[in-house]
């Protein structure tokens, strides 16, 4: 648990500094760069014999979801929606776990339509005044980047929980190989080579986001997630939310309307409210 809350912590600064000082350059460069940074950092620690190849490969694929294509969704959503949005768009990761597992194990919550219906509601509440096309494909962006976080994150705990008797040090730099080869092919096939000059100060916080957020941050996270159960994990994913949006608005000040804000959370965290209760609730569908 000590874990996650300093992660969480870390992160909330992450979502302003990118929205905020990164939006100029490319995004593949900015998510290659990021994550090229967290794989060197773990190098040192990462054992390369004795590890069976089975294991590198599931920690390579877990990676290249979980961080590899998830940023490279969450990165493009900046272009369509505002910080505060993008972190209140992310509460649907809980979600999102528990219809992955419902998935795995052949069982669907029929409720949980609803609960997602009310989370919709809820995004169109922030942005009645202004939902064009464009904030639709952030909205989905964001959807897009959670169901690949929610994904590396159940993986790993499996994963990890099935491989105890290895250092999870010695082997987390497989996840970042993974992100890292994902990644390097993004930026060479799509990336814009034009828009990949970095000022001091980005490249201060490029070094700042790959070191420590995404390097030190993800090991401790999904170490963090082996150490917890389920519901408890869920609730830290959303812990993120409110003291990203905390930071942002109490440093740069970027809400526009607060009562749109504040009604379409209401109903959002209403939706969450009602998703847990449908895990008592629901009826399934066994096929």
């Amino acid at each position: 648990m000590f874990y996650l809350i300093i992660i969480t912590l870390l992160w909330a600064f992450s979502f302003s500094l990118i929205g905020e000082y990164l939006m100029n350059l490319d995004n593949y460069f900015l998510v290659f760069i990021r994550i090229i940074l967290a794989a060197v950092l773990f190098v040192p620690f990462t054992k390369f014999r004795g590890i069976p190849l089975i294991l590198q490969l599931q920690l390579m694929l877990i990676g290249s979801i979980q961080i590899g294509i998830m940023y490279l969704f969450l990165y493009h959503s900046y272009r369509f929606l505002s910080v505060p949005e993008i972190l209140l768009f992310t509460i649907f990761t809980p979600f999102y776990v528990t219809l992955v597992y419902d998935i795995l194990v052949r069982r669907f919550h029929f409720l949980y339509l609803i609960s997602a219906g009310l989370a919709v509601l809820g995004a169109f509440i922030i942005r009645y005044n202004n939902v064009s096309e464009n904030f639709w494909a952030g909205f989905l962006l964001v959807q897009a980047a959670n169901i690949c976080f929610a994904l590396g994150q159940s993986s790993y705990k499996y994963v990890a929980e099935n491989n105890q008797e290895f250092d999870q040090k010695e082997i987390f730099g497989y996840f970042h190989f993974g992100a890292l080869i994902v990644t390097m092919f993004a930026f060479f096939i799509f990336g814009n080579f034009e828009k990949i000059n970095p000022s001091p100060l980005q490249w201060g916080i490029l070094l700042w986001l790959g070191l420590a957020a995404s390097g030190v941050g993800y090991f401790l996270w999904n170490k963090g997630a082996t150490m917890v159960d389920a519901g408890v994990l869920g609730i830290m994913n959303n812990a993120l939310i409110p003291a990203g949006i905390i930071i942002n608005i109490t440093i740069w000040n970027k809400v526009e309307n607060y009562t749109t804000l504040i009604v379409g959370t209401v109903v959002i965290l209403a939706s969450l409210l009602f998703h847990i209760k449908c895990k008592n609730l629901a009826i399934y569908c066994i096929p």
